[in-house]
């Protein structure tokens, strides 16, 4: 499976998993951004991130840690 910037709550799952200790509401963009793009299965333009898409990013990830 590979992973696109419009995959918000895959890419969340997946960095629950990696950072599972971590609040995400004290990420920053930048940080996002990077992790994001490490991601094994992950594949997609990193100009086509934008701040509405890191925020869905976050509220899915602060929706999968509860």
């Amino acid at each position: 499976m590979s992973l696109t910037w419009t995959d918000s709550r895959d890419i969340a799952i997946e960095l629950v998993d990696k950072f599972p200790d971590l609040d995400p509401k004290t990420v920053r963009f930048t940080d996002l951004h990077q992790w994001v793009m490490e991601l094994e299965e992950f594949s997609d333009d990193p100009n086509r991130s934008n701040e509405k898409i890191l925020e869905a990013i976050i509220l899915c990830w602060m929706e999968e840690m509860d």
